[in-house]
């Protein structure tokens, strides 16, 4: 009983009243959110609000990180239109439940932990161009139906709701933190439009969310190889897209709230939610860090904010439909935008005379790749791979060799720096394999042997002044090195007390 406890936060100090008017605050804001998500992919409005209630349900009891909030994203909607058009939604459910099942996987694998990969420019670069999507994203709402922007009185209108939305929520803290900004300030214009008839955009001119509880619904399709085919691909960048949203809005909210989070625990409860999702008519989805700083940011810290907000989703859906239809549409732009402003990271346009260019390069390229391809799983790999490419061209470039012979003509050459398959060719150049005496020292004190390539660099020299009749000694080498090694027994001084024990290759951890 004292795990089930601990599982809903019940041990710890909550403050209830805090986590349910949180939780209230972000579930009304996950409505527009969901419902857009799923005509982006070409499905229902129900299809997404399902996959918001029980991502945000199942992530919320079942996750790593509490107050982090789950639902329906743009990032999978973007990744299965295809497959909607091409074969159905009902091949959208099977991809949803095989992308959970790799997420589960992960989680066990314990592949969270390859989050640290990711340098903080790449992060820097993933939070502005996510709000500056979340941004834009908002500006259709001072579109009329056909698509024109609004002029006139109708401009105006849904221009002052917005900014007075925008200023309850900032104004309002400074005043009292007693209840939620946000909800306030979409209460104060719901009530204001209600009481003086102004006609605006309401949640219910975008579609109806009148709906039933999220119905059992095995995925209709041929279990077969061919299915297979179809679906996996789709499924491995689902996946891939909610598991590197999750983590990384996971490390946001980390550095937020100054705890820690559990990416594994994390990674395995995102898909068991996309699995649930799939066979109860959701589109699936990930982590939203949108609506996680909606709900940090009205102070909610444990798991029942989620809770709360899943639950009271369901009930908008079965329950509160026409209400919630009638909400200004005004109100929720208004807080998203204050969402947009409060993620974009402003201190990394400060860095800009600081940061090395590569690092600038970095995190302006994964800006730009969020915003123009709406792929943010594509955006972080490319940044990734672009860091590692230049940390590896640095370090390349900083191996050395200080040169010396003592007093048995002996020439020892002492290696700074770390080996490695970027760093070989210049390696090669330190030495003189003709015009150096006849035995040669190599001394790895100050280095570090690290990959196959600085291991068959190593064969090489060695196999260089063997060829000449010279007699050569690696000294403070790994047993891991001295393994791997052709005649390691002949040409490997090993001490004991002073060889590091660093592994090479052979790491398991």
């Amino acid at each position: 009983m004292r795990k089930i406890f601990n599982l809903f936060d019940l041990t710890q100090k909550v403050n209830y009243r805090t986590e349910v008017l949180s939780g209230l605050t972000v579930a009304l804001a996950l409505v527009p959110e969901a419902v857009a998500f799923a005509l982006i992919a070409g499905l229902s409005p129900l299809t997404g609000l399902y996959a918001a209630f029980v991502m945000g349900l199942v992530t919320s009891v079942l996750g790593g990180r509490p107050g982090m909030i789950s639902g329906a994203t743009g990032a999978v909607a973007v990744v299965i239109v295809a497959l909607v058009q091409s074969h159905g939604v009902e091949y959208v459910f099977a991809t949803v439940v095989l992308a959970g099942m790799l997420q589960v996987a992960a989680g066990l694998f314990r592949l969270g932990k390859l989050m640290r990969l990711v340098p903080h420019p790449v992060i820097f670069g993933f939070v502005n161009g996510l709000a500056i999507i979340i941004f834009m994203s908002q500006l259709d709402q001072f579109k009329g139906t056909s698509g024109e922007w609004l002029t006139g009185q109708p401009l105006f209108m849904i221009l002052g709701l917005v900014l007075l939305t925008m200023l309850i929520i900032w104004g309002l803290p400074k005043i009292t933190k007693a209840i939620p900004a946000s909800l306030t300030a979409i209460l104060v214009i719901f009530g204001i439009v209600t009481v003086f008839g102004i006609e605006t955009k309401t949640v219910g001119d975008i579609a109806s969310i009148k709906g039933a509880f999220p119905p059992f619904h095995i995925p209709n399709v041929p279990f077969s190889l061919e299915t297979l085919q179809v679906i996996f691909p789709y499924a491995a960048i689902v996946a891939g897209v909610g598991l590197i949203e999750s983590l990384l809005t996971l490390n946001i909210i980390d550095e937020i709230t100054e705890t820690r989070g559990r990416g594994n625990k994390e990674a395995v409860a995102q898909g068991a939610a996309n699995i649930l999702s799939g066979v109860f008519s959701g589109m699936g989805g990930c982590a939203m860090l949108g609506q996680s700083l909606i709900n940090i940011s009205s102070g909610a810290r444990a798991r029942l904010s989620g809770i709360v907000a899943a639950v009271m989703l369901l009930v908008f859906i079965m329950f509160g439909a026409g209400l919630i239809e009638k909400l200004p549409m005004a109100a929720l732009t208004g807080l998203m935008i204050m969402v947009a402003i409060s993620t974009f990271e402003w201190a990394s346009l400060k860095t800009f005379n600081r940061m090395p260019k590569s690092d600038l390069f970095v995190m302006v390229l994964v800006t730009g790749v969020t915003v123009f391809l709406h792929n943010l799983a594509l955006a972080v790999l490319v940044g990734v791979i672009i860091a590692a490419l230049v940390f590896a061209w640095d370090n390349a470039k900083r191996i050395r060799a200080r040169k010396r012979f003592d007093e048995n003509g002996v020439k020892h050459y002492e290696i700074y720096g770390p080996l490695f398959f970027g760093s070989v060719a210049t390696f090669n150049e330190k030495f003189d394999v003709m015009n150096d005496p006849q035995e040669v020292i190599i001394d790895f004190a100050e280095s570090r042997v690290v990959d196959m390539s600085a291991i068959e660099a190593l064969n090489k020299i060695t196999e260089r002044y063997l060829k000449v009749g010279k007699k050569i000694h690696l000294k403070h080498l790994s047993p891991d090195c001295k393994k791997l090694l052709k005649n390691a027994e002949e040409i490997i001084d090993v001490n004991v007390i002073e060889d590091p024990t660093y592994r090479v290759v052979v790491d398991k951890v």
